[in-house]
C-alpha cells in the first residue's frame, strides 16, 4: 500500500510539473500557431455534434424535473429560472468537460502515445526541440478554447431544449418561461460557467498529454494510457467542479439576497 501511495504521489507531482512546463511553454517563441489552429479545429470537429446531441435531452430532463418540482411547490412562475440555473451553472460545464475529456482527451493521449512509442518525442529532444512547447501547448490551448466555446453552445441548446419541452409537455407559456430568466439567473453565472469550462479544458489537456507521453508496454500501453487519462480526468473534473462551485457560492451572492 505504501508503494502505491508513493507512486500516486509521484505521478501527481509529474502531472503538476507538466502543468508548469505548459505554462512556461505558452510564452516561448516561436509559438506554434498553425498547430494550435489545426488542433482546435480537430477537437471542435469531434465534440461539437456530440455536445449538441447531449445538450438537447439534458435540457429536456432538467426542464421536466424542475418543472415538476416547482409545480409541487406552487412556484410555476420560476420554471424558466430554475431550468436556466441548472443548465448554465452545472449542466453545460459538466457536459462540456466530459465530452472534452472523453473525445478530445482520448484522441490527444492516443496521438502522443503513438508518437512516444515510435520514439518521436526522444528524437525531438535530441534535435533540441521541446516536445511540450511544440506538441503539448497547442493541444492544451486548443482544448481550453474549444471548451469555452462548447460551454456556450451547450448552454444555448440546453436552454432551448428545456424551453421546447416545457411548452409542449408541461403546458407552460412562452412568456412566463422567458420572463422568469431574470428572476434568479445573472450574468456572473455564465461567466463562472465559462471559467469552469476553461479550467476543465486545461485539466483535461494536461492529464491527457501526460498519459500520452508516458505509456508503458508498447502499443497495449497506449490503450491503457488513454483509458487511464479519461478516468483520471473525470475524477479531477468533478473535484474541480465541487471546489469552483463552493468558491462561487461564497463570493457571488444569489440574486435577490
Amino acid at each position: 500500500m505504501g508503494g502505491g501511495i508513493r507512486t500516486a504521489i509521484g505521478q501527481a507531482g509529474a502531472v503538476f510539473r507538466l502543468f508548469l512546463e505548459v505554462l512556461r511553454g505558452i510564452f516561448k517563441r516561436p509559438f506554434q500557431f498553425r498547430e494550435f489552429i489545426e488542433q482546435s479545429w480537430f477537437i471542435a470537429s469531434v465534440t461539437i455534434l456530440p455536445s449538441a446531441l447531449v445538450a438537447i435531452p439534458f435540457g429536456a430532463v432538467v426542464a421536466m424535473q424542475t418543472g415538476s418540482l416547482v409545480q409541487q411547490l406552487g412556484a410555476e412562475a420560476y420554471t424558466g429560472a430554475t431550468g436556466v440555473l441548472a443548465v448554465v451553472q452545472q449542466g453545460a460545464p459538466l457536459v462540456t468537460s466530459l465530452l472534452i475529456a472523453g473525445a478530445a482527451g482520448s484522441a490527444v493521449a492516443a496521438d502522443l502515445g503513438a508518437r512516444s512509442i515510435r520514439e518521436e518525442l526522444d528524437a525531438m529532444r535530441v534535435l533540441g526541440i521541446d516536445p511540450v512547447q511544440r506538441l503539448v501547448v497547442p493541444r492544451v490551448l486548443g482544448m481550453m478554447l474549444v471548451a469555452v466555446l462548447l460551454n456556450g453552445l451547450v448552454s444555448i441548446v440546453g436552454i432551448s431544449g428545456g424551453y421546447v419541452f416545457n411548452i409542449l409537455l408541461q403546458g407552460g407559456t412562452p412568456g412566463a418561461y422567458l420572463m422568469s430568466f431574470g428572476a434568479l439567473a445573472q450574468l456572473p453565472d455564465f461567466i463562472m460557467a465559462s471559467i469552469k469550462a476553461l479550467v476543465f479544458g486545461l485539466i483535461a489537456g494536461v492529464v491527457a498529454s501526460y498519459c500520452g507521453m508516458n505509456p508503458k508496454g508498447g502499443p497495449k500501453g497506449v490503450g491503457d494510457a488513454v483509458n487511464l487519462g479519461v478516468v483520471v480526468t473525470f475524477l479531477l473534473l468533478f473535484f474541480a467542479n465541487l471546489i469552483l462551485t463552493a468558491m462561487y457560492l461564497q463570493i457571488v451572492p444569489p440574486k435577490g439576497s
